[in-house]
This record gives structure tokens, C-alpha cells and sequence, in this order.
């Protein structure tokens, strides 16, 4: 009987947190539900996920973000989040270290190209 006892205060525990999770995530505005879902197709998934998997992931993600945000207010300039922090909190795993270089870098790519087009678009207007 004690068994079956701690048995049934487990599933209790666990309804008690699934029902605290879906009452936390419930009230909040889905953000990334589109992105993840075609995120999800191009890794495999079915072209439409289910709900909850998309639900479960975009917590995973706020979750993520949130915890890395704080982090990064708590190192460099405290209550400010800047590029370098964000790099020195990923410096130990290499793949996520290499996105985000290659992201900078495709950033001052796209700043570099957008100041020539302006140079150039400001250039024609004056003739």
C-alpha cells in the first residue's frame, strides 16, 4: 500500500507542476510561434506541429533568453546588456561562440553595404 501511496503523490506532484506551468505560459502572448514552427518543418517536424510542442519549445526559448539576459547584467556594466557580454557568456561552447561571431559579422557586412547604398542614393540625388 505505501507504494502505491508515494505512486499517487508523485502523479499529484507532477499534475500540480504541469498545471502551474500551463497557467504560467497561458497567460503570456505567444511570441515565436510562427518562427518555431517553420524552424521546426525545416528540422524535420511535420509542416504543422502540434501546439504544444511549439508551446514547450517557445518556453525552452523565453526561458533561455531570460536566463542569459540576466547573466549578462550581471557581468561588464551592471544593468546593461551589451555585445561583449553576451560573447563572453557563450566563449566556452564553440558552436554557440561561432554563431554569434558569424552573426556580427554578417551585421557589419549589412551595415557596410547599407552606408554604400545611402553614399549612393545621396550621390544621385544631388545631380
Amino acid at each position: 500500500m505505501a507504494v502505491a501511496e508515494e505512486t499517487f503523490e508523485q502523479f499529484e506532484e507532477d499534475d500540480a507542476a504541469e498545471t502551474a506551468l500551463a497557467l504560467c505560459s497561458a497567460g503570456r502572448k505567444r511570441l515565436f510561434s510562427k518562427e518555431l514552427r517553420c524552424m521546426m518543418y525545416g528540422f524535420g517536424d511535420d509542416q504543422n506541429p502540434y501546439t504544444e510542442s511549439v508551446d514547450i519549445i517557445e518556453d525552452l526559448v523565453i526561458e533561455f533568453i531570460t536566463e542569459m539576459t540576466h547573466k549578462a547584467m550581471e557581468i561588464g556594466r551592471t544593468g546593461r546588456v551589451q555585445v561583449e557580454d553576451i560573447v563572453f557568456l557563450v566563449r566556452k561552447d564553440p558552436r554557440k561562440y561561432a554563431r554569434v561571431k558569424d552573426l556580427l559579422t554578417m551585421n557589419e557586412k549589412l551595415k557596410l553595404a547599407r552606408k554604400a547604398f545611402d553614399e549612393i542614393k545621396f550621390a544621385g540625388n544631388i545631380k
